[in-house]
């Protein structure tokens, strides 16, 4: 008995009078008539709570209650094909993902049996940037209003097509006003470099190689006791400027090599030309690891996300090598006492110099 009885309940539902299913809506491609886009679709999410039917709509007997109608092979798989058989080849260089929040065709009843139709689309635009990490780009939130008879459907899908096409119309245009100046859309680094070689502060000489140091610029008041004849207080620091144009970070890096006359001294008696070159040194042993900085910051190495801490700490080695270069140079020349030690020195900054292009 019982094996009899589902056939039985099956064949039941399909007798004349039954309900009949609402057909689904079949999404038909648009006509792109934008721009070219800048993005490509690489998937489509349907993140709506639930995945509900697209569409409840009105049959055409006259006072029934609204049926559920969904988009012809679901939503994830029709709104990929509106997209691949929309969207103008070649793809854009921005591939993203669009995950459909919401896609709503609500209808109720109006006047000379007729259905008021509520077209809802909000769409948000996904982005992998080069580091990995996703972001969202920007959210695009659409509608439209429609009447049409209950004995004809045709306004339904043409509506929702143009909508959707709407949202990425709107991305598009979004992407071209947000690229020249939205850091999140970057996808590289140039940095360029620049010295500060203007003699424009009383107390600080920036360096630069047509203009050496001076014992004019040793303005500070002499140690009273002490086995140096000199001293000297070099020092580097940089500052970036970033703007983005065309989705890449042109970083702009001043550098500036500087002497602080005021805490530089020499003693009496000390102003020899042999007593200027080894401080001239120390002045040299600066620009010497400012160019080994410069080389480290190259597009390869500085990341988008973090090119500001990649800096830093690139910075902060440098400065650590500095530091150690100067006491290395002090003790192995014994402050410029050791001539020959001194002159070994001055042949291996002249030529490094000269590698950088500092110097001819």
């Amino acid at each position: 008995m019982l094996g009899f009885l589902l056939p039985l309940l099956i064949w039941w539902g399909w007798l004349p009078g039954g309900p009949v299913a609402e057909a689904p809506l079949v999404l038909q491609p648009a006509t792109w008539t934008g721009a070219p886009p800048l993005f490509t679709v690489q998937a489509v999410r349907d993140a709506r709570p639930g995945q509900p039917a697209v569409a409840t709509l009105l049959p055409a007997t006259a006072g029934a209650n609204t049926q559920p109608v969904g988009l012809q092979g679901g939503t994830e798989a029709a709104l990929r094909q509106f997209v691949a058989r929309s969207l103008p080849r070649p793809a854009g260089r921005y591939a993203v993902t669009v995950r459909v929040l919401e896609c709503r065709v609500q209808e109720t009843p109006a006047a000379n049996q007729q259905a008021a139709g509520q077209v809802t689309v909000r769409l948000a635009f996904d982005w992998r940037n080069a580091e990995g990490e996703t972001l969202t780009l920007t959210e695009y939130r659409g509608g439209a209003r429609y009447r049409r008879p209950l004995s004809s459907r045709a306004v339904v899908e043409p509506t929702l097509r143009q909508t959707l096409l709407g949202g990425f119309t709107y991305f598009n245009q979004w992407l071209a006003q947000a690229l020249p100046r939205d850091a999140r859309l970057a996808t590289a680094v140039q940095p360029t470099f620049r010295y500060e070689t203007r003699q424009s502060e009383p107390d600080t000489l920036f360096y630069d190689p047509a203009r050496p140091l001076a014992w004019s610029d040793f303005t500070g008041s002499p140690r009273p006791e002490g086995r140096y004849a000199a001293a000297v207080f070099p020092g580097f620091a940089y500052q970036g400027r970033p703007r983005v144009v065309n989705g890449v970070v042109e970083l702009e890096i001043r550098l500036r090599i500087y002497v602080v006359r005021s805490s530089s001294w020499v003693a009496e008696g000390q102003r020899t030309a042999y007593n200027l070159n080894h401080e001239q040194r120390h002045f040299d042993i600066v620009r010497l690891v400012a160019e080994r900085f410069r080389r480290k910051a190259t597009p390869d190495r500085l990341t988008v996300r973090d090119y500001q801490s990649i800096l830093g700490w690139q910075y902060l080695d440098s400065f650590r090598e500095m530091n150690h270069l100067q006491d290395q140079y002090d003790q192995e020349t014994q402050g410029g006492t050791n001539a020959a030690a001194q002159e070994r020195w001055n042949q291996h900054l002249d030529a490094e110099l000269r590698a950088y292009g500092v110097r001819k």
